[in-house]
């Protein structure tokens, strides 16, 4: 991972970063996913997408810029494909521990 955005984070210790950007990561696809077409069918699918925008800023900040970024805003700002959790898999990916 290139170091983009880390900076602001110096304070905050890798474990307790990569738990954050895990549960913004959820929640994001908890509201794409169940909470947005409950209740505005339709009507917040600009809202969708500037969340879609905003977590993948929030992700680069916190983890640093990925290569799986790439494909997961592309298929969050696709319609239909966006039904799958595709936040929490791209940073369960890229937070994931390594083999020595």
């Amino acid at each position: 991972m290139i170091a983009i955005g880390r900076g602001y984070w110096r304070g905050i210790e890798p474990g307790r970063r990569r738990l954050l950007a895990r549960w913004v990561a959820v929640a994001a696809d908890l509201l794409q996913i169940v909470i947005f077409p409950a209740f505005f069918p339709g009507i917040l699918s600009p809202l969708n997408s500037v969340l879609d925008v905003l977590v993948g800023l929030a992700m680069v900040l916190m983890l640093g810029w990925h290569v799986a970024f790439l494909p997961t805003i592309v298929a969050e700002l696709t319609p239909f494909v966006d039904l799958f959790p595709t936040w929490t898999v791209a940073v369960l990916y890229v937070t994931r521990k390594r083999g020595q």
